[in-house]
Parts: C-alpha cells; sequence; structure tokens
C-alpha cells in the first residue's frame, strides 16, 4: 500500500524507501544514513527531556544537506501501537523543529491508523509542552492508542535531535 499527499507518505510491504520519501521531502540535496549508538547519559538526558522512555540505544538518523550545510535531519522510529509494530520517519528541518511525519510500517488494523492530515498539526512544531495529544495535538476518536504512540515517538526524535546537536537545555 502507498498513499501519498503534499505533506504525508504511507508506505508498507516495501513500496517505498526511506530514502525514497526523504528524496521527495528534501528534494536535490543529499542524504546521508547514519548509525548513533547513544550513551547512558545521553539516553537520560533524551528521556527527561521528552519524558518519554528511550526505547533503544541505537539511534538511526539522515543528515540531510546542501552545499555542504545541514538542511534537516530524519530519525526512524519504530515502537508497538497495541501489539504490533509501526515505523515513523520523522523529518526535521535544520533548526529541529518538525517537518514531516513519514509512516513506513503500521502493522495494527488499518482502521486504528491515523488520517495524514492528522500527522500534519506536528508541522513547525519544536520539541515544547504544548507537544502533547490534548494540547497542541488532536486526539483521534478510535486511535486513541496511534495517537499516544505517535506522541511519543514525535517527542522522543525531538529530544534525540537536541541532544544529538547539543542544543538540549
Amino acid at each position: 500500500m502507498l498513499a501519498l499527499s503534499s505533506t504525508t507518505a504511507f508506505a508498507q510491504d516495501g513500496v517505498v524507501t526511506r530514502e525514497e520519501i526523504l528524496a521527495g521531502v528534501f528534494s536535490s540535496e543529499e542524504i546521508t544514513s547514519d548509525r548513533v549508538f547513544l550513551t547512558k547519559e545521553q539516553r537520560s538526558q533524551i528521556g527527561e527531556l521528552s519524558r518519554e522512555q528511550v526505547l533503544s540505544g541505537l539511534v538511526a538518523r539522515y543528515v540531510i544537506t546542501r552545499d555542504g550545510q545541514v538542511v534537516g535531519r530524519a530519525y526512524v522510529d519504530t515502537h508497538v501501537v497495541r501489539t504490533k509494530r509501526e515505523s515513523l520517519l520523522i523529518s526535521l528541518d535544520a533548526d529541529g523543529s518538525l517537518r514531516r511525519i513519514d509512516v513506513t510500517a503500521f502493522l495494527e488494523p488499518i482502521q486504528f491508523q491515523a488520517a495524514p492530515s492528522w500527522y500534519q498539526q506536528y508541522t513547525g512544531h519544536p520539541l515544547s509542552d504544548e507537544v502533547m495529544v490534548q494540547r497542541a495535538i488532536r486526539a483521534i476518536a478510535g486511535a486513541t492508542l496511534t495517537a499516544t504512540a505517535t506522541n511519543s515517538a514525535v517527542r522522543r526524535v525531538l529530544a534525540t535531535d537536541l541532544v544529538l546537536e547539543g542544543t538540549a537545555r
């Protein structure tokens, strides 16, 4: 299954790769894949900033550059929604604010998946107390667990970026 909109792509069963999604999000820029092993201190700091459990010490990240300057970063966050896995590709602008969320795997029943418009409400947000369901982020009737899991992933990624970029306060 593949459904594309101007701000969100849903890829399942290998129809489109992360690199293809990123090429669409960050048109003509250079995309470099990176794996980061977090230290115990970094994991602790990310957990504290995000107020979410850090699920792994390994971070899959893409760094996007144009003419040698970083124009964005993207992170993969894989987690369980109810009983099955969801993977999100969360793209950030150079300033660390959220640019786009792409669902690259959703193994729960399709009726529990959020609509593309729901993911769009994260666009432009940096990590803050407002990036929470029932605050700046609307809840989803019938997909509460998806909303909660997505919000946790977004907060983890935003905090991870702050820590890795050395801009965490």
